[in-house]
């Protein structure tokens, strides 16, 4: 007797799908390309990224690549994993880019979607260096359409990618730093950091981002720019508050009866553990 496994080796045999089936399948890839689409997500944007009432959908000609460029050239965060469709196609894929959502896909002709011949809307992203920004896109195969000059109204210049999307590159406005005991960055601290996630995933709509630490994760959602992280220590949330002279508020918390830790140098800034008179954690940050 045939054994019942002999089937899985013989050769896969294509049949036509069931027409309800195929049709239910175009109405959701359609909804997918047109609409955008929730995703089930390994990763999650930077935690001040959110759809807004508008939000750029473009048609690329290589997803894949093109989310490559734009993490390269424009430092976009990746929002999790594309939807790949049965035939490799990318159908939706989203990118954070400052505090604004970018999505994307590929050509689907079949559903009127495709590249227009000479490039797509001319979309307008805030970038840190426009000559760098514009050098580096040149240099992974866009075109320079305009020069990065200022024309009264600050640097700005415009390139289209080697995807058929045209980009003005203006310089981003720099964000005021934080007021002096205002509250800039949110810790949730909390014993099991898997748990934490789960629970608030489901309950709040929370997404979660590796952190440099294991048990460390930045979150979007609740409105904070902050982090979840898991560990023993004082569950509950820690605040990061702005100070403009670091040594004089620590010699103030020690004088309040509180404890100042030593002073940390960051990238972004100095900072320092404290604990309150009532055992409160927190911490100091003061600009770099």
């Amino acid at each position: 007797m045939p054994e019942p496994f002999d089937a899985l080796r013989r050769p896969s045999e294509r049949v036509a799908p069931d027409p309800d089936f195929a049709a239910e399948l175009r109405d959701n890839l359609r909804r997918v390309l047109l609409n955008g689409a929730d995703m089930t997500t390994t990763e999650a944007p930077a935690a001040t990224a959110e759809l807004h009432s508008l939000t750029p959908y473009l048609v690329v000609t290589d997803a894949r690549a093109a989310l490559d460029f734009y993490v390269d050239v424009f430092g976009a965060t990746r929002r999790g994993d594309p939807i790949v469709m049965d035939d490799g196609r990318v159908g939706h894929a989203e990118l954070a880019i400052g505090d604004s959502v970018l999505m994307l896909a590929e050509e689907f002709p079949e559903l009127d979607t495709v590249v227009p011949p000479a490039g797509g809307t001319l979309v307008r992203i805030e970038v840190a260096d426009p000559h760098a920004a514009a050098r580096r896109a040149v240099e992974l195969g866009a075109e320079q359409l305009r020069p990065v000059e200022d024309r009264g109204y600050g640097l700005a210049g415009s390139v289209m990618d080697p995807f058929g999307q045209k980009w003005l590159l203006t310089q981003a406005t720099p964000k005021p730093a934080p007021k002096p005991g205002e509250a800039m960055y949110f810790t949730f601290q909390v014993p099991d950091d898997e748990r934490a996630k789960t629970f608030y995933g489901a309950v709040l709509g929370w997404q979660f981002t590796p952190g440099s630490q294991p048990t460390a994760w930045s979150f979007s959602g609740p409105g904070l720019e902050g982090g979840l992280w898991g560990g023993d220590r004082q569950p509950g949330w820690k605040l990061m508050y702005a100070v403009d002279n670091l040594e004089a508020a620590l010699m103030r918390v020690r004088e309040q009866g509180g404890q100042a830790g030593e002073v940390e140098n960051h990238p972004y800034g100095h900072t320092a553990d404290c604990t309150d008179d009532q055992g409160i954690e927190f911490w100091l940050w003061q600009q770099p």
